[in-house]
């Protein structure tokens, strides 16, 4: 029969775990495991670690996923390039029901049919486009040809007119020694060149122009291209360089960019033609602009046949970009059908190769036809497994129920602590120092509360807090519209955390009511327990409030606030209050010990560790708040019926405790509070002394005498392997056993024992001061979020509020602004930030340490719902 199980769920400590064997037959295992991952109950094990991922039953399945994964992968990125509108929606039928095979095969033609008919119109597309880009720069090219041939023809005449050659070198050309022209550029409107005819033709090879029946042939060889924009230049120098000069080039920018396939933006070309003399020159330069990207063109130098080619190519233009649309159109209108089921196919096909990674964690029982699976689910979640298992036979339409046993084990299993939206943020701040052990107490149900108590201790202001708590509550009222934040880096941290935030303020709206704080100014609920005299004083003199009959009912009296010594009492109320609550919180630490000492039945610890630690810090640090609360509780100004003062002076609790170590059982009459407490102190101080070998020697001996016991009685390894078995009873078909693994028990070793005792004696005597008065840090940071408070309000607001005049209303409105944004940015921002931070070391140094191991590994269960939330991060 099952072990008895649990009927109650508590945040205290954590579930009680279970490690669960399945025999799976192999024809209902999808279906099994896809209902798993639905219910996201169980952890499995990998039965199969020596296993390579490439030798594994199920990687074919994997790879073939993988697959059709990257083909939905790049119908998003095509729907993404061309601005189609993709559907939110999922097909909640086939997402959340079991897919038989036949179903994933119907998805996979369908994809594969979209792919291909993208693939080839995206393909048809691009060469469609290269077809375009060609003839588009042609007809650049020939423009450009046209357009200088008639420039060149036209200066020729001019030239013949006057007597003169067949044509003259550039205007402004220089020559160097050798009468060769050097670099010379002519801009004709945005036609530009460098060099000239005459060096193209090398001195004596005319450049005949002859008039023909249709137009004028020059008998000059040239190249004509297009090249990018930013690469004119590098052609410019390149070509002069390289043929010396003996050219002409002449090149003009393309004014409308033109849309590349080979690049994601439309690119800036230039049109050019270069004039060199000779095949060798010709080819030269071929070469060098074909090395720089530039695409070259053949151009007749006929102008007849040019203007015939120039009419042909924009022709083909006009029919090309017609087919390019239609092109487009198809195209849009397939990614369209596409995008309505995108969303679900990769949901699915997430799913599906997550069920066949799972798989292969599973063993192949070739005699029993099955797959045996073994993992970890709470104790009280089997019965909703057997359900999920119940559900995939009958959706396999098999008649062979899956077999769950339940092993008995000694293996440390996962620990799983049920949270919901509101704990989980505390239960985040705890396993960020570690992972509770399973079974071990857990912080976080005490975190919900001195997390934030402790944090109102630094932050407290009433109006600081109200502002944090109406940023919390916006967060948590509409915690679904606000959803995206958690999708956002840099936002997430405030929306998962937004129960910490809200308490956080209420918290310190309460410690900012108790220190009468809002905004750095005070409040007058109740009647003061001083008055101020009316009849004296002035600027500059000093006056002592008169102390009335009655206190101010909770906190700390207003009248403190205008008074010049309120930072001493502040300070020395802040300081001892720090103290209190920090004994308190190490106490209760300390304290939570013994659930975890009965829990794993190590009584030994409560009596020779727990009652040590607990005598040796209240027999310092207990007594120290002894003190402070006689302290408070003590008018050390009251008089007597003869007017004479009944104490010396309030004693230096500082002091005190320095000289109850340096010399016992001596009190100085200063420093004296009460009758006898030399003598206490003493006791107390050899009741201290006391427990530091008592938990450093007794615990270790202990043990060391029962292993000896039993090693003397032969009692050895103890080694059983038991198994019980019962039919299911209405559990959905499947059947349940219990079974006990092998238990062995752990070796002896006194010297580590002894070793780590003495650690821990030492680290716990020590951290018994330095934590203490690390709690000091409640004080320090309450004080520096008080001063900027009020350095805040008189520097920036105050003034406004003394101004006269007309301009009064105008820098009203400027400081509040200017207050208010510091306010929020500064003490809200930084100094939550800050107090935050330091409540966070509070809880994990000063508190964790003193019961809380953290060595536990985090329960995380096979869970479709973490696998789509990891593709979609």
């Amino acid at each position: 029969m099952l072990r008895g199980r649990p009927k109650t769920t508590s945040i205290f400590r954590s579930e009680a775990m279970s490690l669960v064997q399945l025999y799976i037959p192999s024809d209902v295992a999808r279906y099994t495991v896809s209902q798993l991952g639905e219910l996201g109950l169980v952890q499995f094990r990998d039965l199969n670690s020596e296993v390579s991922a490439f030798q594994r039953s199920f990687v074919n399945d994997v790879r073939r996923f993988d697959e059709i994964e990257r083909k939905l992968r790049y119908l998003y990125s095509q729907i993404e390039r061309n601005d189609v509108d993709i559907y939110e929606f999922l097909d909640d039928d086939f997402v959340g029901n079991s897919r038989g095979p036949r179903d994933i095969d119907d998805m996979e033609e369908r994809i594969n049919a979209h792919e291909d008919r993208v693939l080839k119109l995206t393909a048809a597309f691009k060469n469609l486009q290269l077809k375009h880009l060609e003839l588009l720069e042609n007809k650049y090219i020939l423009e450009e040809v046209s357009s200088l041939f008639t420039e060149i023809s036209g200066r020729q005449d001019a030239g013949r007119g006057h007597g003169g050659r067949g044509y003259t070198a550039t205007d402004g050309a220089s020559f160097g020694r050798d009468g060769a022209p050097l670099l010379a550029r002519t801009d004709t409107s945005s036609r530009r060149s460098i060099g000239s005819l005459d060096a193209a033709r090398a001195g004596e090879v005319g450049i005949d122009v002859e008039v023909g029946g249709m137009g004028r042939d020059i008998n000059v060889g040239f190249i004509a291209g297009v090249i990018s924009r930013d690469r004119i230049s590098t052609l410019e120098r390149v070509l002069w360089r390289s043929l010396r000069g003996n050219m002409f080039l002449n090149y003009v920018d393309i004014e409308d960019p033109i849309s590349d396939p080979k690049h994601d933006e439309p690119v800036y070309k230039s049109a050019f033609i270069v004039f060199a003399h000779g095949a060798s020159l010709r080819d030269r330069a071929t070469k060098i602009t074909e090395s720089l990207g530039a695409t070259l063109y053949q151009v007749d130098s006929s102008a007849e046949r040019r203007q015939e080619e120039l009419i042909d190519t924009m022709s083909r233009l006009d029919d090309l970009q017609q087919i390019l649309e239609n092109n487009n159109v198809a195209r849009v209108n397939e990614l369209t059908s596409v995008s309505e089921q995108i969303n679900t196919w990769f949901t699915v096909v997430r799913k599906e190769k997550a069920i066949y990674h799972t798989l292969n964690l599973f063993n192949y029982d070739a005699n029993r036809n099955c797959l045996i699976a073994e993992g970890w689910c709470a104790a009280n979640d089997i019965p909703a497994i057997q359900s999920a298992l119940h559900m995939a036979t009958e959706d396999a339409g098999s008649n062979v129920p899956t077999v769950l046993q339940e092993l008995r084990t000694t293996k440390e299993p996962p620990t799983f602590i049920r949270t919901n939206k509101f704990t989980d943020g505390f239960q985040n701040i705890v396993d960020a120092y570690g992972v509770p052990k399973a079974g071990e107490v857990n912080p976080g149900l005490f975190t919900c509360i001195t997390f934030p108590f402790l944090f109102a201790l630094m932050f407290g202001d009433l109006g600081h807090g109200f502002l944090m708590t109406l940023c919390a509550a916006l967060l948590c009222i509409y915690e679904r519209r606000l959803g995206w934040l958690a999708k956002n880096e840099s936002l997430r941290m405030f929306y998962t955390g937004r129960y910490i935030i809200l308490l956080m303020g209420i918290f310190s709206m309460f410690t900012g009511f108790l220190y009468n704080d809002i905004f750095s100014r005070a409040m007058g609920f109740f009647a003061s327990g001083w008055a101020w005299p009316t009849d004296q004083g002035g600027e500059g003199v000093t006056v002592e409030a008169a102390k009335l009959g009655h206190v101010y009912p909770v906190g700390i009296d207003p009248a403190w606030h205008h008074a010049s010594n309120s930072l001493l009492f502040t300070n020395s109320y802040k300081m001892k209050m720090s103290i209190v609550l920090g004994v308190i919180h190490m106490t209760l630490g300390i304290c939570l010990q013994v659930p975890n000492a009965l829990h794993f039945k190590k009584r030994i610890n409560i009596i020779h560790v727990f009652v040590p630690q607990i005598i040796f810090l209240f027999s310092i640090f207990g007594y120290l708040v002894f003190t402070i609360i006689f302290k408070w509780s003590t008018d050390w100004y009251a008089r007597d019926a003869s007017g004479e003062l009944t104490h010396i002076s309030p004693p230096s609790l500082l002091n005190m405790l320095i000289y109850m170590f340096l010399s016992p059982g001596g009190v100085s009459d200063s420093e004296k509070m009460f009758r006898g407490q030399g003598v206490l102190q003493t006791f107390l101080l050899l009741v201290a002394l006391v427990c530091v070998p008592w938990m450093l020697l007794v615990k270790p001996l202990i043990l060391r005498r029962e292993h000896q016991k039993i090693i003397s009685e032969g009692y050895g390894r103890i080694s059983s392997h038991v198994r019980v078995s019962s039919e299911g009873e209405g559990l959905g078909g499947a059947v349940v056993v219990a079974e006990q693994e092998e238990m062995q028990e752990d070796d002896f070793d006194f010297a580590d024992i002894m070793i780590n005792q003495t650690i821990h004696t030492i680290e716990f005597c020590l951290n018994s001061i330095s934590n203490t008065a690390s709690y000091l840090r409640l004080w320090a940071l309450s004080l520096a979020h008080a001063q900027l408070s009020e350095v805040l309000w008189t520097m920036t607001f105050l003034p406004t509020l003394k101004m006269s005049g007309s301009f009064q209303p105008v820098a009203i409105m400027c400081g509040f602004g200017v207050w208010f944004v510091l306010t929020f940015s500064i003490l809200i921002g930084m100094e939550g930030l800050s107090a935050f931070l330091h409540a966070l070391r509070l809880h994990w140094v000063e508190f964790n340490n003193k019961f809380y191991d953290g060595t536990g590994v985090k329960f995380e269960p096979f869970s479709f719902k973490t696998v789509l939330d990891e593709a979609e991060e």
